[in-house]
């Protein structure tokens, strides 16, 4: 597989974790997270994943009405960069071990339609879909996102002209995916996520990655991230396998041991290690032809 010589860098901003008290750079409100969208792009992202959450408590939240103030305030400043919506929430479910019927605090379990109504508004250029159920971390913790609910979800955002980024967290789902565009639910050209290192899915292990790797469909872009402190040997491993790569805060909150990063600071960082490797850091513009996205308006 050769190496990428036009790396797509995506600038994860704030995710859904439990990261807010620990570290003082997550973005929380709409006008932080605007800002630091902002702030990735201008240190070389060309595509920036976009969560929202309260913010009053920080809690991680599917409100439209903060999708749309985080979408209008990056637009607003003129900045181009590809707008990635995450289409994940609402797949959360936490159950009781000793009686699994009783949902506990912590769940927030939706259809797969009514996880899109933010997409439906605000007709990003990239929103997510993630390609199978998992066991999310331990304890009692389940993400859920069945066979019947991807076809549902896949379906829509095809009617709705968006171009999906397909979050694989282990091989089964990248082999459901597959099959979402053997049943014409998916558009050439694909756009694969390969998540690792999010216990318990896919390990973070280099064997792995090319394995999945070696499954993608002919023609497929993708890219691949893992967690902490993997997260920039990653864009490396990434880089030399024909990926594209993604940083940020929602996957990572240090730029060293004991140094808190901003997402501009872990941007610069994916550049150099781009560049280090004789590849180039594609623009946006560039971005959008490889995804098969809409012109900027």
């Amino acid at each position: 597989m050769p190496v990428n010589q036009d790396v797509i860098i995506t600038c994860a901003l704030t995710g859904a974790g439990d990261t807010v008290g620990r570290s003082p750079h997550v973005p929380v409100t709409p006008e932080q997270i605007a800002a630091s969208a902002v702030e990735a792009a201008e240190a070389g992202a060309a595509v920036v994943h976009i969560h929202v959450r309260e913010p009053e408590t920080g809690a991680p939240s599917r409100d439209p009405l903060l999708y749309r103030e985080v979408v209008e305030r990056i637009r607003e400043t003129g900045t181009d960069v590809v707008i990635n919506l995450t289409a994940g929430m609402g797949g959360d479910l936490v159950i009781d071990p000793e009686a699994p019927l009783r949902q506990l605090p912590g769940t927030d379990l939706v259809s797969g339609l009514d996880r899109l109504p933010h997409v439906e508004e605000l007709l990003p250029d990239i929103c997510t879909l993630d390609c199978g159920s998992l066991n999310f971390g331990d304890g009692s913790n389940l993400y859920v996102s069945t066979p019947d609910m991807l076809r549902t979800g896949a379906k829509r955002i095809q009617e709705l002209g968006v171009r999906p980024e397909l979050e694989i967290f282990d091989t089964g789902q990248l082999w459901f995916a597959k099959q979402l565009l053997a049943e014409g639910l998916l558009d050439d050209p694909t756009a694969f996520q390969l998540c690792m290192g999010i216990p318990w899915g896919a390990p973070a292990d280099p064997g792995v990655l090319q394995s999945m790797v070696n499954m993608l469909p002919r023609g497929a872009q993708w890219a691949s991230f893992a967690l902490g402190r993997m997260q920039m040997p990653w864009v490396a491993q990434s880089i030399l396998l024909g990926g594209h790569v993604r940083v940020g805060l929602e996957d990572n909150l240090y730029l060293g041991k004991g140094v808190k990063a901003t997402n501009g600071q872990l941007v610069e960082r994916a550049v150099r290690i781009t560049e280090s490797l004789g590849s180039r850091v594609a623009t946006p513009d560039e971005a959008r032809e490889k995804l098969g996205l809409r012109p900027r308006a």
